[in-house]
Formats: C-alpha cells, sequence, structure tokens
C-alpha cells in the first residue's frame, strides 16, 4: 500500500447526500477479488448512459475534474452495503481522500486498509472546500495528514481529527498484511521455537 503523507491536488464537487456503496461501485461489478480495474465502473450507473455513453454533466465526466484525486461529498457518504470494491474502485480512478461530514462506519473502516484518507469535517468547513471544489482545476486543495490539515486553494486551513493507529498504517502504508509483516521476526521465532518444543505438529 502507498504511504499517504502530503496530497495536493484537483477537488471534485459531489453535494448529494447518503452516495451509497451500490452508486460508488453497482452490484454487477462486484465479481472480482482483485483491486485493479475497477476505475473505469466507479460510479457507474451516474458517469454513463445505458449504451456506454458518457453523461456530460456528471462531475468526474467534466474537463476540469477526470483527474481529480479528491473528492467533496455530502452527508452519509459510503452508506448501504459494506462492499470493500467501494475503496477499490475509488482508489483505481486515483480517488486517494474524501471529505464529508460523515461517512458510514463500514466503508470509513474499509478506506484506511486500502490506502484513503477519509476526512470528517464541520458542514461550514465542508461547504467552503465544497465551494472551492466548484471553482475547478485551478483550485488545488491540500491534505496533510501529519498536521491533520486541509487547506482550502484560498488558504483557508481547517483541522481534522483521526484516530493514532489508522493515521500511523497511512503514513507508513500499513495495510492488514503490512502490520504482519512488522512482526515477521518474532513470527518466524515463535515458529521455530514450536517446532522444537512441538515438533509432532
Amino acid at each position: 500500500m502507498d504511504k499517504f503523507e502530503t496530497l495536493t491536488g484537483v477537488a471534485a464537487p459531489m453535494p448529494l447526500v447518503n452516495i451509497d456503496t451500490d452508486m460508488i461501485i453497482p452490484k454487477q461489478f462486484l465479481k472480482t477479488i482483485k483491486r485493479s480495474g475497477l476505475g473505469v465502473n466507479l460510479f457507474d450507473e451516474m458517469r454513463f448512459n445505458l449504451d456506454g455513453s458518457e453523461i456530460e454533466d456528471f462531475v468526474l465526466n467534466q474537463t476540469q475534474y477526470r483527474s481529480a484525486q479528491i473528492l467533496v461529498a455530502g452527508d452519509n457518504f459510503g452508506c448501504g452495503s459494506s462492499r470493500e470494491h467501494a475503496p477499490w474502485a475509488l482508489k483505481d480512478f486515483g480517488i486517494t481522500a474524501i471529505i464529508s461530514t460523515s461517512f458510514a462506519d463500514i466503508f470509513y473502516n474499509n478506506c484506511f486498509k486500502n490506502g484513503l484518507l477519509p476526512i470528517v469535517l464541520p458542514a461550514e468547513a465542508v461547504a467552503v472546500l465544497m465551494t472551492d471544489a466548484e471553482k475547478g482545476a485551478n483550485a488545488r486543495v491540500t491534505v496533510d495528514l501529519e498536521a491533520q490539515t486541509v487547506t482550502s486553494s484560498d488558504g483557508d486551513v481547517f483541522s481534522f481529527e483521526i484516530d493514532a493507529f489508522k493515521k500511523h498504517c497511512l503514513i507508513e502504508g500499513l495495510d492488514d498484511i503490512g502490520l504482519s509483516m512488522e512482526k515477521v521476526a518474532s513470527i518466524d521465532t515463535y515458529e521455530a521455537q514450536s517446532a522444537q518444543s512441538r515438533p509432532w505438529v
């Protein structure tokens, strides 16, 4: 998993509330267990017509937001079923941070396991960042995980809270496997001792 330290990029405004996981990645794309390749189907039913053509007024189809790395979203982002494919699709598309007033718990925790930073801010701060994002590609937002701040293109700085362990994992690029690998020396020692004391196992 890539390390997350500081991100400066285009923020796409998505003011809809209750964006659920089926909107993020519809159920027909859940057949894969690979984390890559899902970005093309991110927000599929919102991005594309039935014939596969793009819906022009959808935010991520607009030229200035095609390379967005940050989403500024409405309340309760990621609600619905507990599909890990949702953060996979967002990350594969290029989204690395999501800013909202609230997230569904399971989606929120899945983000950290997949290298995404979900940021909870008060409604007033999200409103400022939403307006900032609406300026387009020239308005670049900076997310500093170490300092726990989000800075708008106009220099407005907003602080956010984050669990210390989750912050450590993102900064060090540690998913569940990476956390286990940090203990590999202790695991090897235990297995060697176990093999000597219980050779029949």
